[in-house]
């Protein structure tokens, strides 16, 4: 790893470290306060980024074979790790809906959506503000486009799918529950739930709303683009903060030996099979393979706070994982760029 990465890390360490100290000494105001921020950055912010970026998408430039190696293991990976997260919350609060939590089991395991936050936390790469840099730095140009293809899909494919996973849950809880006043026990009703509070989410909406200016062939007006750009921008420090203040108010969540173990099987084997489907199945080799499986062996990125804060599950775990993979994303990615990195 190059000296001009290690900064890039330690800066974002640094800005955590702030996010920390500010919420420390009060500076970020009551949990209520953060939460405000948080809902900001994942309605505000965000937003504003994948709209811009999805308009800007022209689908049929897009490196195909690439992005079937990446996602398709990427998108198995995600359901894995929810349905076992689900059969443990499950094994650990038993199959009644809203059973309290287990003696050791944090409270909000107990929440509908936990699975979901368990998927995102132990699948979403941190590809923008370490993938970014880390790609221009080691693959040059031509490498950094590979990139960004994979970027432009990642959050609408990944978080559609979680979102997905993580209304269900819920409304098959509010379904089961019977002290629920918004009980749906049809199917019709229940799918139509399901599906408007999916398309109202704030990740998917700017995402289908973004596909579909694209497809007017319109161009975003130079003022509306630079709102756009300068609201994207200022999500990226905002999230790294808010890492930090979670720490404060959460902890490392129940049983942080654990979560190493998780980011390890995130740093390593998700990207082992990233790569051993690139290889023997869509027969990637050179630069296109090596930007694969590093964008696979990246940390887990702030986005999977985001998520967490907006369920109000395992807000604790979701900050842990970020630390924990970043930190181990030193010790990993040296190991993988010498087994497919640039002249292998």
């Amino acid at each position: 790893m190059t000296w001009d990465l290690a900064y890039k890390l330690a800066a974002l360490f640094a800005m955590i470290a702030l996010g920390w100290g500010a919420a420390r000494w009060r500076l970020l105001g009551s949990a209520e306060a953060q939460r405000g921020l948080a809902q900001a950055a994942f309605s505000l912010f965000l937003p504003a980024l994948l709209f811009r970026t999805t308009a800007a998408l022209d689908v049929r430039s897009l490196p195909g074979p690439l992005l079937l190696a990446f996602f398709a293991p990427l998108m198995l990976w995600a359901l894995a790790a929810w349905a076992w997260s689900s059969r443990r919350q499950r094994r650990a609060l038993g199959d009644g809906a809203g059973a309290a939590a287990a003696p050791g089991v944090p409270a909000s395991a107990s929440a509908p959506a936990a699975p979901a936050v368990w998927a995102v936390s132990m699948s979403f790469g941190n590809s923008v503000q370490v993938g970014l840099p880390f790609a221009a730095a080691l693959f040059g140009q031509a490498g950094l486009q590979l990139h960004l293809a994979i970027v432009s899909l990642h959050a609408l494919l990944l978080l559609s799918l979680i979102t997905v996973l993580a209304e269900v849950d819920i409304a098959r809880a509010a379904a089961r529950d019977p002290t629920s006043t918004g009980r749906r026990t049809a199917l019709g009703p229940l799918l139509l739930h399901i599906a408007r509070q999916t398309l109202i989410h704030p990740v998917v909406l700017p995402v289908m709303a973004g596909l579909a200016w694209h497809l007017t062939g319109w161009t975003l007006h130079p003022v509306a683009d630079s709102v756009l750009q300068t609201l994207g921008q200022a999500g990226v420090p905002l999230c790294l903060v808010l890492i930090g203040a979670s720490l404060v108010q959460h902890g490392l969540g129940a049983r942080p030996g654990r979560l190493v173990g998780l980011a390890l099987l995130k740093l390593v084997l998700l990207p082992a099979l990233v790569g051993a489907s690139g290889h023997w199945i869509f027969g990637l080799d050179g630069l296109p393979l090596a930007v694969l499986v590093m964008a696979a062996a990246l940390p887990i990125g702030s986005n999977a706070l985001l998520f967490a804060q907006r369920y109000r599950t395992l807000e604790g775990e979701a900050s842990a994982m970020i630390i924990i993979s970043t930190l181990g994303f030193a010790l990993t990615a040296p190991l993988w760029l010498a087994l497919v990195g640039p002249g292998r």
